[in-house]
């Protein structure tokens, strides 16, 4: 796939930068493109942002798939995301066994591609200074950005640079960049159908892409190009087809998907302010880790109306556009641009409404405010009304909305660098608990533990953190057993001759669990650590419940 190195050229706007600003626009965006790396490199060696359960449970896939034990196409115990990002990782860890930095690293990768995808969609359909600005905004990073980006726990590293790419590669196809079209449809293809198996939440971009591929470039899908995009798909689509082929009904996509949406809508007032005015800046990185400042929520209420505002430019410019003759190119590249950008409002807008419109932004925005994830993807979308307006011709804007433009970049700005600076001062704090883990392994090893009960956050970063030496079940507040993603684990437990109950300190948990051990007449060795109480029975004493 070759790829011309032409910026593309819009007859409606005048001064379009020459090729020498486009190399000093370019080289400016990899220097902060690598500062991006650099910071998230740092974060990454220094256990930033912290593992938990769920990365875990990643880490272990990987395992079993570089030992050619298990090749699942999930995460263990469920039946939805596929488990690209244990792949990824499994042949480091074949090279230098399990291991957290191992295990993100091809994440890391990741994020440095989806520099590079979004500078060059943004320099297609904006303007090269622009889309420098956007890596360097994509460089800065949050708590809740370096998780999505970091974290091997879900597909949302991955997320970004595919609804990019798809997008991208739409755009070029219908400029007419790529001069071998048929390995790019199928590069389309193949990307489009791994995101059906990966995760759902990119989906918006994926339609918005195929939309405006069959816009752009719908005349090459009539013979070889479309071919080549069919068996990409078809290659693409092979794991969730196997799935859906193999699977008892109830744990078919479909259904999955289904049953996760399930739950009680909750109240809109909770959900509009959870999803959106809470949501927007939380999930694109301007809030501290786990919580917003009432002045941070500006940007949930701007960041909409700048959506809209970006959606009618664009209208208003195909609009303009349409008396002009089929066959001018100068127009229809302005007529594939003007779709990119719109491309872009629509995916957004279709993400955020689908995130408002769930339980989950009512009832868990912080945590669930990873499902804004993609709207990175639109970054440019959303800026570009205030960056446009920042450089208008003064005879063109008044001068209060070109100094509102400024103001609205420069809040931006501020807002995602403050809560960078925040996580950075914040980092030694956030890995306390990755510290109090290790602290406990080597008080079990010192004990001579092996097997015991715990809650689920505990249970799977303490396995995959001793590459399986120690093995736990988990267990629930109303002592009986909990969600077992693997259950391999629990039963080397429940095999045990004796099994400890490892316990957080002072959750309702530990309370229960030594109430029914002080009623059950067996002695017990009782242990603290910080963080966690350690119950060792002499006994099996029927916990958890049946």
């Amino acid at each position: 796939m070759v790829i011309t190195d032409q910026p593309a050229r819009d007859p409606v706007p005048a001064g379009v930068p020459d090729r020498r600003r486009m190399v000093s626009a370019g080289r400016t965006a990899l220097v902060l493109g690598a500062l991006g790396v650099a910071y998230r490199a740092v974060a990454l060696l220094a256990g930033v942002p912290p593992t938990n359960s769920d990365e875990a449970v990643t880490g272990l896939v990987a395992t079993h798939v570089a030992q050619a034990r298990e090749f699942p196409l999930f995460f263990y115990g469920q039946h939805y995301m596929g488990a690209l990002e244990a792949y990824l990782a499994a042949p480091l860890f074949a090279l230098a066994g399990p291991g957290l930095v191992a295990l993100r690293l091809p994440n890391l990768v990741l994020y440095a591609l989806f520099l590079v995808l979004m500078w060059q969609l943004t320099r297609r359909l904006y303007h090269p200074w622009f889309a420098t600005a956007v890596v360097g905004l994509l460089a800065l990073g949050s708590d809740r950005i370096l998780k999505n980006q970091l974290i091997a726990g879900g597909g949302y590293p991955e997320m970004n640079p595919a609804g990019a790419l798809l997008v991208l590669l739409a755009v070029l196809l219908g400029l007419g960049a790529v001069r071998r079209r048929a390995p790019a449809l199928a590069a389309f293809g193949l990307v489009a159908g791994l995101t059906l198996w990966d995760d759902w939440l990119v989906l918006p971009y994926v339609a918005a892409a195929g939309l405006l591929l069959l816009a752009g470039a719908g005349r090459d899908l009539a013979g070889r190009g479309g071919a080549a995009l069919a068996a990409g798909l078809a290659v693409g689509l092979l794991p969730i087809v196997a799935h859906n082929l193999t699977a008892a009904p109830e744990h078919r996509s479909l259904a999955a998907y289904r049953q996760l949406g399930g739950g009680t809508p909750g109240d809109w007032a909770d959900r509009l302010h959870g999803g959106v005015l809470f949501g927007l800046p939380m999930g694109t990185g301007f809030c501290a880790p786990s919580r917003c400042a009432d002045w941070q929520l500006w940007w949930g209420a701007v960041a909409p109306l700048l959506l809209v505002l970006a959606g009618l430019l664009a209208l208003r410019a195909l609009w303009g556009l349409r008396p002009a003759p089929p066959g001018d190119d100068a127009i229809r590249t302005a007529r594939i641009r003007q779709g990119g950008r719109l491309a872009l409002v629509g995916a957004a807008a279709v993400s955020l409404a689908a995130y408002a419109g769930s339980a989950a932004a009512g009832t868990t925005p912080v945590e669930s405010s990873r499902y804004l994830s993609c709207l990175l993807v639109s970054l440019p979308a959303l800026l570009w009304p205030l960056w446009s307006a920042a450089r208008a011709h003064p005879g063109r804007l008044p001068a209060g909305l070109r100094r509102l433009g400024r103001a609205g970049l420069a809040a931006v700005a501020g807002s995602a660098l403050l809560a960078t600076g925040t996580l950075v001062t914040e980092a030694g704090g956030l890995t306390r608990a990755d510290d109090r883990r290790h602290d406990l392994v080597a008080v079990l090893d010192r004990l001579g533990i092996r097997h015991f009960y715990t809650d689920y956050w505990t249970c799977y970063p303490v396995v995959f953190a001793t590459r399986e030496r120690l093995a736990c079940g988990v267990i629930r507040d109303d002592l009986r057993a909990g969600w077992d993603r693997h259950p391999a684990y629990p039963a080397r437990v429940a095999r045990a001759d004796r099994a400890a109950y490892v316990l957080p300190a002072g959750t309702a948990l530990s309370r229960a669990v030594a109430d029914w051990l002080a009623v059950s007449g067996t002695p017990v060795a009782r242990t603290t650590v910080p963080g966690y109480d350690i119950h060792l029975p002499a006994a099996p004493v029927g916990l958890p419940l049946r």
